[in-house]
């Protein structure tokens, strides 16, 4: 059964890769694939893996021996799914790998403004608490999580991590509503009153045709002055210049975002201009702890055992 990893290097270095290679003796593993490469790669593969490679109608009507596609991520959008179905290959993602990590980088990005933890480490740099006359200094202020509310915008498995840390720090959550419901209750509301309600934003929803630029120019001027956003999900859920204007103009506080529309990043996106301390920017490393990349490698190879014993095991398509 020949099998190719498209982009190994995408899961970072240092992992062991035996559990999946165990199950698939003739898996060959590259680290990276370009464009034109692919469909040389897959066209007689039975099994592929890949976590950021676009794998289209095209590709897949001529590749005629594919019968498994396993994504090392849970996000499926770089796959026709339609195409997958029509063609009869079984599609599964992983899920709840890297819950952990990215609660953790949440709550990183949140202290970190919250506390305003860069502002007084640069302050210390240069030079100003050995000028103070005081032992301390509180140049900026200082917010506890406790008096904060957490607004939550998807509640799968990552957006109830954060929820159950949320609530370790004493604070109030409260959830969206899906976009296809208007079921609401004492956690969950209206997107609209998420947004009026909240000081601390946390994105972990898909991103869809009716997500894409979620959170545009209106949705910033509905926000609390005080708000802080943070978007470890998808970047295009996000107007990245009405991101860029509202925290130049006050309209909200701060962001923390790990995810761009396009990665890597091209010159001139409004997010990496920006040079203001109130937006932090890290390169899509939320995932990325080491627990988690090499649990990513253990749920890819048990949906793959699954699949081998005729079970549905994380199966999107």
């Amino acid at each position: 059964m020949k099998a190719v990893f498209l982009d190994y290097a995408t899961v970072g270095p240092g992992l062991d890769i035996s559990p999946l290679s165990d199950l698939l003796p003739e898996l060959e593993v590259f680290d990276t694939t370009e464009d034109d490469q692919v469909a040389e790669r897959i066209h007689d593969a039975e099994f592929v893996f890949a976590n950021k490679i676009h794998l289209t109608e095209e590709l897949l009507k001529k590749s005629t021996a594919l019968r498994f596609i396993g994504l090392t991520a849970t996000g499926t959008d770089n796959i026709d799914t339609a195409a997958a179905k029509k063609h009869g290959v079984a599609l599964c993602n992983i899920r709840g790998y890297c819950t952990r990590s990215v609660t953790e980088h949440v709550f990183g990005l949140l202290l970190t403004l919250a506390h305003n933890l860069h502002r007084y480490s640069a302050v210390v740099r240069d030079g100003a608490w050995q000028q103070s006359q005081d032992f301390c200094l509180l140049t900026y202020p200082i917010r506890e999580l406790s008096t904060m509310t957490m607004g939550i915008v998807g509640y799968g498995e990552l957006g109830q991590g954060v929820a159950r840390k949320a609530r370790d720090f004493d604070m109030g959550v409260i959830i969206s509503a899906r976009h296809d419901s208007d079921a609401v209750d004492d956690d969950r509301v209206t997107f609209d009153e998420l947004l009026e309600r909240s000081d601390v934003i946390s994105l972990h929803c898909p991103l869809t045709d009716r997500t894409r630029g979620l959170f545009g120019a209106d949705q910033f001027r509905n926000m609390k002055r005080s708000a802080i956003l943070i978007n470890t999900a998808r970047g295009a859920l996000i107007d990245s210049v009405a991101l860029v204007d509202a925290l130049r103009n006050g309209e909200i506080a701060a962001a923390g975002i790990d995810v761009l529309p396009v990665e890597p990043p091209p010159d001139g996106d409004p997010l990496l201009d920006y040079r203001e301390d109130n937006l932090i920017v890290t390169p899509h490393i939320a995932w990325g702890s080491d627990r988690s990349r090499q649990d990513s490698i253990h749920e890819l190879a048990a949906n793959v055992a699954a699949f081998l014993r005729g079970e549905d095991r994380n199966r999107v398509v």
